[in-house]
């Protein structure tokens, strides 16, 4: 998701940074929520205590940025951290990891100007998490597949009375085209079956191995029964796919970007 900071942002509307402009610096921003949440006490990014700024009803989670920022796993979990500590409060708009504000008031800025926008996402995230599911190819079921498709099981038939190179070729080709047909079609079976038990779903990009990849905006109560749900579709389709589900998450997947000025 993106949020309405970019890879900038810093200011002093707020009360909690009296610095003058000149003395600050560069702001490492973890999220978004309302007003009135308590100060994480993880300890952020490269170890930097973790901060409220307070604007128009909104709060953003901010710590000083370190001089070099790279995602190392220690400041991958802070930032993890911070973000659960205020998901547990109620809403939040998640940052991805390395979001920069270089000034307090601009970023202060745009939360006053953005205010309604923002309001109106977090309502939508209210109560609800973030569910991912992935699912890959299942390679082994190929005996299966050529016993149920003609032209695979011809073209098995033909090469196995004149075997040769590259007709030995020619069937793995169309097995492994098969094999992901079938699980592409599986995945589209887990995707109907899924997406009316959340409120949102959002699909990611896939490839030849992993065929599906989706998000799910799912109500907080219905996150049981949606494991459920996946596990059947686990079994249903074992063959041709394999799933497995991550979370619950923040949620990122559901978060629309900065409207434009004007509202375009």
């Amino acid at each position: 998701m993106t949020a309405p900071v970019t890879t900038t942002a810093t200011s002093t509307t707020s009360t909690t940074d009296p610095a003058p402009a000149s003395a600050q610096k560069a702001l490492y921003v973890y999220g978004i929520t309302p007003a009135g949440v308590r100060t994480p006490r993880s300890p952020g990014v490269d170890g930097a205590p973790v901060r409220l700024l307070t604007e128009s009803g909104l709060c953003a989670a901010v710590s000083a940025a370190p001089p070099r920022l790279r995602p190392r796993r220690r400041d991958l979990l802070a930032h993890q951290a911070v973000l659960d500590e205020l998901a547990a409060q109620g809403p939040l708009l998640p940052m991805r990891f390395a979001v920069l504000s270089p000034r307090t008031d601009t970023l202060t800025s745009q939360l006053r100007t953005d205010a309604a926008h923002l309001a109106g996402q977090l309502d939508g995230v209210r109560g609800c998490v973030e569910m991912n599911v992935k699912g890959t190819v299942v390679p082994g079921h190929f005996a299966d597949l050529v016993r149920r498709d003609d032209n695979l099981r011809n073209l098995a038939l033909r090469t196995r009375r004149r075997p040769d190179y590259e007709a030995n070729v020619r069937l793995g080709e169309a097995i492994a085209l098969g094999v992901r047909r079938e699980a592409r079609r599986a995945a589209r079976e887990v995707i109907d079956h899924l997406a009316p038990l959340a409120v949102r779903t959002v699909q990611g990009a896939t490839d030849d191995e992993q065929v599906l990849s989706a998000s799910f905006l799912l109500r907080s109560a219905d996150e049981t029964r949606f494991r459920e749900a996946v596990a059947a579709r686990a079994r249903a389709c074992g063959g041709r796919l394999a799933l497995g589900v991550t979370g619950p998450l923040p949620c990122y997947s559901f978060v629309d970007p900065r409207p434009a000025p004007n509202g375009r």
